[in-house]
């Protein structure tokens, strides 16, 4: 059967996709390894002195072990309770209760949680003129700077040009990993269900009034009959820069502002299947921020956001509770990357993720990409590691795992692309739903659960104790969870 030049391209596939894995006994990462050696070693040398205390000391040891050596919920079960104990303590002392606040020493008004060290700075583009929207870190001095983009289907296009875009952007990643300014990047899609009241206006713009009556009857009825099939979909780009990591650093704000631009400008983004709307302002940046927390001013015209201040772009009240983030009467839910699938996946198995739901959805791809000589380093240490969990096993049962193997294979593929030229990246996916009423909760998270299982082997999991964070991270306030 012969195929046309605009078939879908299901022939397009990616992979390459592996999880970081240190060197530890058995199943015990390589810390929980050395701090159990170390344990044994303190017990030894303590109980020959005092041997009765082996009978407190060994039963607590095996239960650190046990404990590291398991998984719950893709990590260690030692992660998992060590979080949850954290994350009650926190909420005794009330740190995961957020209201605000007028008060009147400075940043009273701060956003809550990863934002709170975080202000807006309003400066002109100097080569537009236009008004630009910086994100400044007082705790990190970096600058965060977000586009606005205006992403172009590619279902339908044809296999050579989307060929051309993955490339493109292949080249993109490239360019940030040879430039010490870029710390790390971040492209986020929202989704948002509409009532179908914008697509009846456009409609109706568009209608010509000499046209036939059949046609017009008929574009009628189906914008009356399908309203709930329309949505809003925004996407956008942040990217963090360090206006320090240069030869001569600038000495004061302004300067490091315009360093940050100059960094961002350089970033061009034509030919990755997506086209730059423009630069956001601090009117947009305010727009995105507070329509996150309060879904309800969604629909606003942008000069309901001119005159908030940074900190009542935040919500009222915020409750981060364990599994779900609660925000000014609506409730979010936040998934973190678990793992990708180990074998080969369609460039399109982000597609249930960012079609339309009953829900507002906000999916985001965090990058940070390492240089070539770090990212060889990183490659040659899991190569180590994989081979020695490989060879650990067969000494003790005899062969290793066939898991293994293949790990050490992926491991070797992965050193050879990037020999080859192919850029090592850390980057990790988190998924958002927000429903705009409590008890809509669970079928917010109903909703988010059956779109990962039809990515057909993507693996999410619940932000546990960490709602509040992967909330923010999809969101322009200057947080990016790969950059320290």
């Amino acid at each position: 059967m012969s195929t046309t030049a605009h078939e879908v391209p299901q022939a397009l596939t990616v992979d390459g996709f592996r999880t970081r894995r240190s060197f530890g006994f058995g199943n015990l990462s390589k810390s929980a390894t050395i701090i159990i050696v170390a344990m044994l070693a303190a017990e030894g040398i303590i109980g020959v002195r005092m041997p009765l205390s082996l009978l407190v000391t060994v039963p607590l040891t095996l239960a650190f072990g046990v404990l590291a050596a398991s998984r719950r919920h893709g990590m260690s079960a030692l992660s998992y309770y060590v979080a949850l104990i954290s994350w009650r303590r926190a909420r005794r002392h009330g740190v995961t209760t957020y209201r605000r606040l007028l008060l009147p020493q400075p940043y009273a008004l701060d956003l809550p949680g990863v934002g709170a060290a975080s202000t807006l700075i309003k400066v002109a583009d100097p080569t537009s003129g236009t008004a630009v929207g910086v994100v400044h870190g007082r705790d990190t001095d970096l600058m965060s700077v977000t586009t606005l983009l205006a992403p172009g289907g590619s279902l339908m296009a044809p296999t050579s040009t989307v060929r051309g875009a993955v490339r493109t952007w292949g080249d993109v990643l490239a360019g940030m990993s040879t430039d010490e300014q870029i710390k790390g990047a971040s492209v986020t899609v929202q989704i948002t269900p509409g009532a179908g009241e914008a697509l009846a206006d456009d409609v109706k713009k568009r209608v010509d009034p000499s046209a036939p009556q059949l046609a017009k009857s008929t574009i009628t009825e189906l914008v009356g009959t399908t309203p709930r099939a329309t949505a809003s979909v925004a996407a956008w780009m942040t990217v963090t820069v360090d206006p320090n990591a240069t030869v001569n650093p600038p000495t004061d704000l302004a300067d490091k502002v315009g360093e940050a631009l100059r960094v961002v400008d350089s970033l061009d983004l034509s030919g990755t299947g997506t086209d730059v709307h423009r630069r956001c302002t601090d009117v947009d940046v305010r727009r995105l921020v507070r329509s996150a927390y309060d879904p309800s001013v969604f629909h606003e015209h942008p000069d309901r956001f001119v005159d908030l201040s940074w900190g009542e772009c935040g919500p009222v009240a915020a409750d981060d509770g364990w599994t779900a983030f609660a925000h000014d009467g609506a409730v979010s839910v936040s998934y973190v990357l678990q793992e990708m699938p180990r074998r080969v996946i369609p460039y399109s198995v982000l597609l249930p993720l960012l079609s339309p739901g009953r829900f507002q959805r906000r999916i985001t791809l965090s990058y940070k990409v390492l240089d070539p000589e770090q990212g060889e380093a990183v490659l040659e240490r899991e190569i180590s590691n994989a081979e020695n969990r490989a060879d650990a096993t067969a000494q003790v049962k005899g062969r290793a795992k066939y898991s293994q193997k293949a790990d050490f294979e992926r491991a070797n593929k992965a050193a050879a692309a990037a020999a080859q030229g192919a850029q090592v990246v850390d980057w990790t996916l988190t998924a958002t739903a927000t429903a705009t009423r409590p008890e809509d909760l669970d079928a917010a998270r109903q909703d988010l659960e059956r779109a990962v299982k039809a990515t057909r082997g993507i693996r999410l999991r619940p932000a546990y104790g960490a709602q509040g964070p992967a909330f923010a991270t999809g969101l322009p306030v200057g947080y990016n969870p790969l950059v320290s």
